[in-house]
């Protein structure tokens, strides 16, 4: 037998002597409260029951980050941060290079008078050289 069946069973016994309780006679009524005291006292106590509950590491329910984090866990959230502050400034640092050598080659262009009179008075040449000169 499971559990379930154990319990369903007790259900059924308890039920069918609280509706003949009244017809029995009150010497089988004393045998059967002496068994239950007998039963009672070899009951198992109950078991604690015991919860986990997770701990906050980073934040705490005010916000505020703990204090007692340690030099790993600090270093766990600062790299990162480093990391990416680190790759924007490179990202940046790049695109302002091809920015300037693009400048350095018109005016190298302009300054050697490879290129013919007419194209200064374009307007369309201006237009490219205000578009790559930005």
């Amino acid at each position: 037998m499971n559990i379930n069946d154990e319990i369903n069973f007790a259900y059924k016994v308890r039920h069918a002597l609280n509706e003949n309780l009244e017809y029995l006679p009150p010497a089988k009524s004393k045998r059967l409260a002496l068994a239950r005291n007998a039963a009672l006292a070899r009951k198992k106590s109950d078991a604690p029951i015991y919860i986990t509950v997770p701990k906050r590491v980073l934040v705490e329910p005010s916000g505020s980050f703990n204090k007692n984090l340690s030099w790993l866990g600090r270093m766990g959230v600062a790299l990162p941060l480093l990391a990416l502050v680190i790759g924007l400034a490179s990202v940046y640092q790049v695109e302002e290079q091809h920015r300037i050598s693009d400048m350095a080659e018109i005016d190298a262009a302009v300054l050697s008078d490879e290129l013919p009179i007419s194209a200064y008075l374009d307007n369309g040449f201006n237009a490219y050289l205000a578009n790559r000169g930005e």
